[in-house]
C-alpha cells in the first residue's frame, strides 16, 4: 500500500500494524489500533482507563485545531471492504477452517510481489480465525469509470483467495455459517474445549478467535466489564409446522464470535472537509435501515432458522460491555475508574445505530438538534473541554457521547508514553470501538499535507464510513450496493438534499429492517421532501432541517424510497439517473451502472430476492429439512457449497441477481504471468515445444 492516501478508504485502518503469528512480508505501516505489543489484562487496565479517556479528548482537540479547516480538492476517493468465510468441506459436512491467518499471510506476500500493478488487493485480519477481509489496494477515484473498477476488483479478490485454498476448502460470502456453534463445527474442534478462559462460551472454543492478542483481550475485557457475565444474543426462532412448542428463541449465542464473526460489506468515502463529512454522516444514518433491509442475508443462527433476516441485533448483543447497572439488568457497585463510575444509564450497546446527528446547521438553533430525540448521554468533562477548545455544539456532543464508553484494549508501554501532540491513539481507541451504522472518521494524522503536497503523501482527510450492509453471495450484488451507495452520496451533495428524520424513527426503522422479508413487506419512516424549497432562504432551511413532524416524514416501502412516490418524492434511483445524466456519463459506463441501479430496484420490488430469502428457501426446500426450524449439518454443508458456487458463477441464481449472468471465476489467472526471458532449460523441451506448435494451423489471433 503505497502512501497514506489508501488509509482513508479502509474501514479497519488498524489492521496494517498486525504482527501475524507466522512470517509475513514487510508491509507499509499505518496509523492503527491493532498495535503490536502486550495487551493489559482488565485488572491492570482499570487504573489507566481514565487517563486514556482524558487524553483521547486532548488528542481530538489537537487534531481539530490542525484540521478543522482542512479542505481537500482531490476528486472523490473511496473504498470498500468484503469479508469472506473459509470453510472445509466433506461429502457430509462443512466446518470452519482455522487457516485464515495463514491464508492472509500468503496472499499478502504475493500482493507485495505484484504491487507494481495498478489494480491489486489488500488483505486484513478479522475477528474470526476462519475469516479473511479483502479491500482494493488503492482507492477508487472520482470518475464515473472508477465505479466499474469495483466489481472487477471484487472478482479479483475472490479469484486470488480461491487460488490459496486447499482442494477441500471453499470461501463463500455468507454473513454467517449456519452450523457455527453446533457440535463439531470447526476443523479440529473435536480436540478443542469449549468454556475456554477467554470467551468462556458453552459452544465456541477460544481457538476460533484470531491469534492477534487484541481480539482475545477484547473478548475477555467485554466479559469482565459486564461483571463477568457472558454476552447473550437471543434471536427469535422461526416457528415452522414441526417446531417444538415453547422454543421461541434461539439460545446459546453466548460468545462475541457469533456477532463479530458475521461478514459484511462496508464503504468509506473521503469528504472535501469536515462539514461535508458530517453532513454525509447524517444522511447515510437515515438511509442505513433501508440498505440493511435490501441486503439482509442472515436468517439462520446456530443451526436454527430465525424469524429475522439480518445480523444487526446479534452483533450488538455480542459486544455489549455494559455493567448490570448501565443497562438496567441489575445493580452494580460504583467504580470510579470506569466511565460514569459504571452506573450511568446507557440505553444501548456500543454497537448500534447512531445516537446523535453531527451536522451543525447555519439556520435557527435547534432545528437539526430537535431530531436528536433519543437518549444520548455525554461525558460532561469531555464536553466542557471540547466546547472550551472551540468545537461546535453538535460535534462536541457527538464526540462526548463516544466517551461515555471505556477503552477496551490497552497495550503495555502505549498509554502514558503516547504523545498527545503527535498521535491520536487514545482517541482512535474509543472511536474504533463505537461500532455504529455510520462512523465519522476524522483525519488519522496530525501532520496533514496541504493541497500542494503530493496526493500520495497526504494524510487522509475527513471520512464517512457506511457500515450496515450485509455481504451478498455474488460480487455483482456487492458491487451494485456499494456503487449505489456512492451514487446516493453524490446525489445528496449535488442536489442539496436532506434525509433528516427524528432518530427515534431511524431506530424504529432499524428494528423493522431486520424482520423477515422486510425489503418487500415493511414500511420505513422516510423524508417526504428531499430537495430544498427555493422560495426563500428561510423556507429552504425549514424544509431541509425542520418543519412540523407530520410534514417531514411518512412511512414508505423500500420500493417507494427507491422508485419514488406520488408527485412529491422522486425516489433515489431516478435521482441517481438524473445525476449521471447531469455529469455526462458516457453510454458504456451508464449501461453497466444501470444494471446496478436496477438490481437495487428489483430487490426492493421483489423481482430479485434478498440473500436471506434465498437462503431460507434453500433450507426449507432441502430434502433433509423436517419443517422443524433445524438446519442439520448436511443442510448447512449443502448451503455453504451452493453459496460458494453461486459466488463463483458456477451455479446460476437469476432470482438473486435479477437475471444477471455471473461470469465464472476460477483460480487460474489469479496472479500475473511474467513475460520471462529466461531460457527454456533443456534442448529436448525446446525441441518438443517447437515441434508441437509447428504442426498447428495458421495462427489467426492477430488477424481482424
Amino acid at each position: 500500500m503505497r502512501g497514506a492516501a489508501w488509509a482513508l478508504c479502509t474501514a479497519h485502518v488498524a489492521t496494517a500494524l498486525l504482527a501475524p503469528p507466522s512470517p509475513a512480508p514487510k508491509l507499509t505501516q499505518r496509523k492503527a489500533v491493532l498495535t503490536v505489543g502486550t495487551p493489559l489484562d482488565w485488572p491492570d487496565a482499570l487504573d489507566r482507563l481514565a487517563y486514556v479517556r482524558e487524553h483521547g479528548i486532548d488528542q481530538f482537540v489537537e487534531m481539530w485545531r490542525r484540521s478543522r479547516a482542512l479542505a481537500r480538492d482531490d476528486d472523490l476517493l473511496w473504498g470498500d471492504e468484503l469479508e469472506y468465510a473459509i470453510l472445509k468441506v466433506t461429502d457430509e459436512q462443512a466446518k470452519i477452517s482455522l487457516r485464515g491467518p495463514e491464508i492472509r499471510d500468503a496472499l499478502s506476500i504475493k500482493e507485495e510481489a505484484h504491487s507494481y500493478r495498478t489494480e491489486g488487493c489488500a488483505w486484513h485480519p478479522e475477528y474470526g480465525r476462519w475469516m479473511v477481509e479483502g479491500t482494493p489496494s488503492r482507492p477508487y477515484g472520482g470518475y464515473a469509470a472508477d465505479l466499474l473498477r469495483v466489481e472487477r476488483n471484487m472478482r479479483l479478490r475472490r479469484r486470488r483467495l480461491l487460488s490459496e485454498l486447499d482442494s477441500d476448502e471453499i470461501c463463500p460470502t455468507l454473513v454467517t455459517f449456519p452450523g457455527f456453534g453446533v457440535g463439531d463445527f470447526c476443523e479440529g474442534c473435536a480436540d478443542l474445549k469449549v468454556n475456554g478462559p477467554v470467551a468462556q462460551s458453552s459452544s465456541v472454543p477460544d481457538a476460533v478467535i484470531h491469534p492477534h492478542p487484541r481480539f482475545a483481550t477484547l473478548t475477555k475485557n467485554i466479559r469482565a466489564r459486564r461483571g463477568g457475565e457472558n454476552v447473550r444474543a437471543r434471536p427469535p426462532r422461526f416457528m415452522d409446522k414441526n417446531t417444538p412448542p415453547g422454543s421461541s428463541f434461539i439460545e446459546g449465542l453466548d460468545a462475541m464470535a457469533y456477532g463479530m464473526g458475521a461478514c459484511c460489506v462496508q464503504v468509506t468515502f473521503q469528504a472535501r472537509d469536515s462539514t461535508e463529512a458530517r453532513y454525509c454522516y447524517d444522511q447515510l444514518a437515515a438511509l442505513a435501515p433501508v440498505m440493511l433491509a435490501l441486503t439482509a442475508a442472515s436468517p439462520c443462527w446456530r443451526g436454527v432458522l430465525a424469524a429475522t433476516d439480518a445480523r444487526w441485533d446479534i452483533i450488538s448483543a455480542s459486544v455489549d460491555d455494559r455493567t448490570p447497572a448501565e443497562d438496567g439488568r441489575g445493580t452494580s457497585d460504583k467504580d470510579d475508574r470506569l466511565a460514569g463510575s459504571g452506573v450511568r444509564q446507557l440505553p444501548r450497546s456500543r454497537y448500534s445505530s447512531i445516537s446523535r446527528y453531527a451536522f451543525e446547521c447555519d439556520g435557527p438553533a435547534g432545528q437539526v438538534r430537535r431530531f436528536c430525540d433519543v437518549d444520548a448521554p455525554i461525558d460532561e468533562q469531555a464536553y466542557n473541554k471540547l466546547k472550551a477548545a472551540g468545537v461546535d455544539e453538535a460535534l462536541s456532543r457527538h464526540v462526548a457521547h463516544l466517551f461515555v464508553r471505556d477503552p477496551l484494549v490497552l497495550f503495555e508501554g502505549l498509554v502514558e508514553e503516547v504523545d498527545d501532540k503527535s498521535a491520536t491513539d487514545h482517541f482512535d481507541n474509543l472511536q474504533s470501538t463505537n461500532w455504529n451504522t455510520v462512523r465519522l472518521k476524522p483525519p488519522t494524522g496530525l501532520g496533514v499535507g496541504g493541497v500542494d503536497s503530493n496526493p500520495a503523501e497526504r494524510e487522509p482527510g475527513w471520512r464517512t464510513e457506511f457500515r450496515p450492509m450485509e455481504v451478498q453471495l455474488t460480487d455483482f450484488e456487492n458491487a451494485a450496493f456499494s456503487v449505489f451507495t456512492v451514487l446516493v452520496t453524490r446525489v445528496i451533495l449535488a442536489f442539496d438534499l436532506s434525509l433528516y428524520v427524528p432518530l427515534s424513527r431511524v431506530d424504529a426503522n432499524m428494528r423493522r429492517a431486520q424482520r423477515m422479508d422486510a425489503a418487500t413487506t415493511e414500511k420505513f419512516y422516510f423524508r417526504r421532501q428531499l430537495a430544498p424549497n427555493e422560495v426563500s432562504e428561510a423556507q429552504k432551511f425549514v424544509n431541509c432541517c425542520g418543519g412540523d413532524d407530520d410534514d417531514v416524514f411518512e412511512e414508505m416501502t423500500c420500493l417507494e424510497i427507491i422508485d419514488g412516490k406520488g408527485d412529491y418524492f422522486p425516489g433515489l434511483a431516478p435521482l441517481a439517473y438524473a445525476y449521471l445524466d447531469h455529469i455526462g456519463c458516457d453510454g458504456d459506463t451508464l449501461a453497466r451502472l444501470s444494471t446496478y441501479i436496477e438490481l437495487v430496484r428489483k430487490k426492493a420490488s421483489g423481482e430479485a430476492v434478498t440473500g436471506a430469502s434465498w437462503i431460507r428457501t434453500f433450507i426449507t426446500g432441502h430434502p433433509e429439512y423436517q419443517q422443524d426450524s433445524v438446519v442439520s449439518p448436511k443442510i448447512a454443508r449443502d448451503l455453504a457449497v451452493a453459496a460458494h458456487d453461486v459466488g463463483l458463477g458456477l451455479r446460476p441464481a437469476p432470482e438473486l441477481t435479477g437475471g444477471q449472468v455471473i461470469k465464472p471465476i476460477t483460480r487460474s489467472g489469479a496472479w500475473d504471468t511474467r513475460l520471462s526471458a529466461d531460457k527454456i532449460p533443456t534442448k529436448e523441451e525446446r525441441r518438443e515445444l517447437l515441434a508441437r506448435y509447428a504442426k498447428r494451423g495458421p495462427f489467426r489471433g492477430a488477424q481482424g
